[in-house]
């Protein structure tokens, strides 16, 4: 999504050379629509805290390994925990159909041209996963580093995934999700061998912009690191 103008289409005709009235209109928009997704958020985040579900909002660029750390997750979690999923995604049940395979409920939300999930989409989803009392709840974002760190989901946790395949400057050129962001976890620690990115750099880069991060490097592939994070998560 445009977030200047508000389209749900980067292919649109007019450009941003607005006058100053037409900015202030703008602002006015975005914070009614801001406004209206944190109240629907609270409402989410009410049933929740009612309920006692523990809800994680997984964020990323697309690539990062979110799927495969959240089916590795779940790997290590079943038995401990009743575990549901909300998959977003622009197009397809790909990795919707990856997470069933599990034996785990699992509601798949496309959002089309939309580039994140929102409040109103998430209680949508709820209404068909009916989650029990005590449970853990993942939603996985829509893939991107911006947009998804702009909208409240009623969640407990946001976890922003970063890749050492996509280099240790990101947290600095995307600051925002790593500031919203109460986790952080980087992925495919595997690699970093064959790749420039320094992880040491990667850790203190996302420091720099969120000092209260909480940091798990490890490979969701090669289920490395995993029972830290997921013995965190367990008793957290």
């Amino acid at each position: 999504m445009c977030t200047t103008c508000g389209c749900g289409n980067r292919d649109h005709d007019h450009d941003h050379h607005y006058d100053h009235t037409i900015e202030r209109q703008v602002i006015t928009v975005e914070q009614d629509i801001l406004q209206r997704n944190n109240l629907l958020a609270e409402r989410n985040r009410g049933y929740f805290e009612a309920k006692n579900i523990v809800c994680l909002n997984l964020m990323s660029s697309p690539g990062s390994g979110k799927t495969t750390l959240l089916e590795e997750t779940i790997r290590f979690m079943q038995g401990r925990k009743s575990l549901y999923v909300i998959e977003g995604d622009q197009q397809t049940s790909n990795d919707a159909d990856r997470i069933a395979a599990l034996k785990i409920p699992v509601f798949q939300v496309n959002t089309g041209t939309g580039c994140h999930l929102d409040a109103s989409m998430v209680y949508h989803a709820l209404q068909h996963l009916h989650p029990v009392n005590d449970s853990l709840l993942f939603i996985e974002n829509v893939g991107n580093l911006v947009c998804p760190a702009l909208f409240d989901l009623g969640e407990a946790l946001k976890v922003v995934i970063i890749s050492t395949t996509e280099g240790d400057d990101k947290p600095l050129k995307y600051p925002h999700i790593f500031k919203e962001a109460d986790v952080c976890i980087i992925n495919k620690i595997d690699l970093s061998p064959y790749l420039n990115t320094n992880i040491t750099t990667l850790h203190d880069n996302c420091l720099k912009v969120n000092s209260h991060l909480q940091i798990f490097a490890l490979s969701a592939l090669k289920n490395v690191g995993i029972d830290t994070w997921c013995e965190w998560l367990y008793n957290n």
